[in-house]
């Protein structure tokens, strides 16, 4: 995707009402930041921008993610970005020491004091992890995959974000193209897309049902979700449920 057809894509969704755009600083290396920065200076709306750092430590551990690296990527951010102050910075899906790890958390804060960023989440792998983020006060947000294929955040965590004001960006809410309806199990990925694993996992991706579903002409969800309804009014109503 060229960068003419990467902003006709943008504008479009500002067209249609998006007034909120995630990415992150490792997305183009930069080069997606940049983009939604010339995006914002040809519109007049408000645009809220959510982006990540840490994932372009390499080796990407713990241990990187400290009060130098973290202010590092910020300026880079918001030099990409063209702005003064960043809206959201959420960590981006660290590993789990970090979430033990108060002195992070702690660099966050003086980002924040220092006027360099507003709010402050994090990008999660696991709900283990979303549910230890959420124990330091400052934490806005958590980004987490939720769809139909993954519903086990609704069990376990939503509950305790709610209670706690703490805000929910579901990732990955179409399954990376897998609940849009325009994939098959002949679809072929380019080499560098992050969906081209071997021709075996595709194979048993599509052709095994996931845990949970049933093979009859409609699926029932539990009855916290509405009972039982045909799976493409579930697949297009979940991901755009409000948490």
């Amino acid at each position: 995707m060229d960068d003419a057809e990467s902003l006709a894509a943008l504008e479009k969704a500002i067209d249609c009402g998006v007034n909120f755009i995630d990415t992150a600083d490792v997305y183009g290396m930069g080069h997606s930041e940049r983009l939604i920065a010339r995006l914002k200076r040809e519109r007049k709306e408000e645009i809220v921008v959510a982006t990540k750092a840490g994932r372009r430590l390499d080796p990407h551990t713990a241990g990187g993610y400290n009060q130098k690296n973290l202010t590092g990527f910020i300026e880079d951010s918001l030099k990409n970005l063209a702005t003064d102050c960043l809206d959201l910075v959420q960590l981006h899906c660290p590993p789990t020491d970090v979430y033990y790890t108060p002195e992070v958390f702690g660099a966050l804060d003086r980002l924040v004091e220092a006027g360099k960023i507003r709010y402050y989440g994090v990008s999660v792998e696991r709900v283990e992890e979303a549910l230890k983020a959420i124990e330091f006060p400052n934490v806005q947000t958590v980004q987490i995959i939720f769809n139909c294929f993954r519903h086990r955040p609704a069990d376990l965590f939503f509950e305790r974000a709610r209670k706690k004001q703490v805000g929910i960006l579901a990732r990955v809410p179409l399954a990376s193209g897998m609940l849009t309806g325009k994939l098959t199990r002949n679809s072929q990925f380019a080499a560098d897309d992050h969906r081209n694993f071997t021709a075996t996992a595709r194979r048993s991706t599509w052709a095994k049902p996931s845990p949970g579903w049933t093979t009859g002409p409609r699926w029932r969800p539990s009855k916290r979700y509405g009972g039982g309804c045909r799976r493409g009014s579930v697949w297009r109503s979940w991901p755009c449920a409000g948490f």
